[in-house]
């Protein structure tokens, strides 16, 4: 019934409520959902293995985005299907800040992250409470040690003062034209290939499904959803959005506490999207 639908959610904050518990609301209407041939998946930027505790809880029945939007992960397969990796200029950048920022940024953690593997090349309180919470395969290693091909993503962590003054460094520099930047937190910068995030890696899964863009649906919370949102046919996000992210956004869910998710696929499931698809294509003159 709902084969022509592709549904994407963001986890914490989204899928998950506050205290990243699974609302029941969310999880009856994504059975309902896929369960009359609806196609729902999660996107994070999570490794699989973390990703895999959220995937499991709940009845998803597509590869999921991992990383961000670097990977596409088939859990039934075990194998990434499609993979965008950082290339020459971002690994160049990472030693650039290593060896010529080291004292300047001292207070920032940098990990480099694979498949399912993080390389800590700059360790800290944020780097080495993250790999913990994420329950992450990690080492502590010199970035001499670390392979140079699969690199999916690199975060940068540390206080505010200290994001800010990468920021502009970043600013500064080419860099900012060969690689894509995203903030994930106050306390995270996180760098991806070129024209990498979250809504690359969900319409390379809409294109292997055959599904068009005005029926691909995705729902996110953050600033580090924006590229997703802007990307997809039908953008939408929980209550507590920041009001740019609502701006962005065609259909206005509930909070995250009281199952945005449910939200989002109650519209679809009414007919409702269909109208607002028939409504904007009218508009555009289509």
């Amino acid at each position: 019934m709902y084969e022509n639908w592709l549904v994407v959610s963001d986890i914490d904050g989204t899928l998950n409520n506050k205290i990243r518990r699974l609302p029941q609301r969310n999880y009856d209407a994504i059975k309902e959902f896929t369960e009359k041939g609806g196609n729902f998946t999660l996107a994070s930027g999570r490794l699989t293995s973390s990703l895999k505790r959220n995937y499991d809880r709940i009845t998803p029945n597509q590869p999921a985005i991992v990383l961000n939007g670097a990977g596409l992960y088939d859990f039934d397969k075990k194998e990434m299907l499609w993979r965008s990796t950082i290339g020459e200029e971002g690994q160049a950048f990472v030693r650039f800040v290593l060896e010529k920022y080291r004292e300047a940024l001292k207070s920032l953690d940098i990990g480099i992250y694979f498949d399912d593997y993080v390389y800590i090349v700059k360790k800290g309180l944020f780097s080495s409470s993250t790999v913990k919470i994420d329950k992450a395969h990690y080492e502590v290693a010199s970035i001499d040690d670390v392979p140079t091909e699969g690199w999916m993503k690199v975060i940068f962590w540390g206080l505010p003062a200290n994001i800010n003054s990468l920021r502009r460094l970043i600013d500064r520099s080419e860099i900012k034209n060969q690689v894509n930047f995203m903030a994930s937190s106050l306390w995270t910068m996180e760098m991806l290939a070129k024209d990498t995030h979250k809504g690359t890696a969900i319409m390379e899964l809409a294109k292997q499904l055959g599904i068009e863009k005005d029926h691909v649906a995705a729902i996110g919370d953050y600033f580090n959803d924006w590229d997703m949102l802007r990307t997809v046919g039908l953008p939408a996000c929980p209550e507590q959005a920041p009001k740019a992210i609502h701006e962005i956004c065609a259909f206005q869910a509930c909070h995250c506490n009281d199952g945005c998710v449910a939200d989002l696929l109650e519209y679809i499931m009414s007919g409702e999207a269909e109208k607002f698809i028939q409504a904007k294509k009218l508009a555009d003159g289509k």
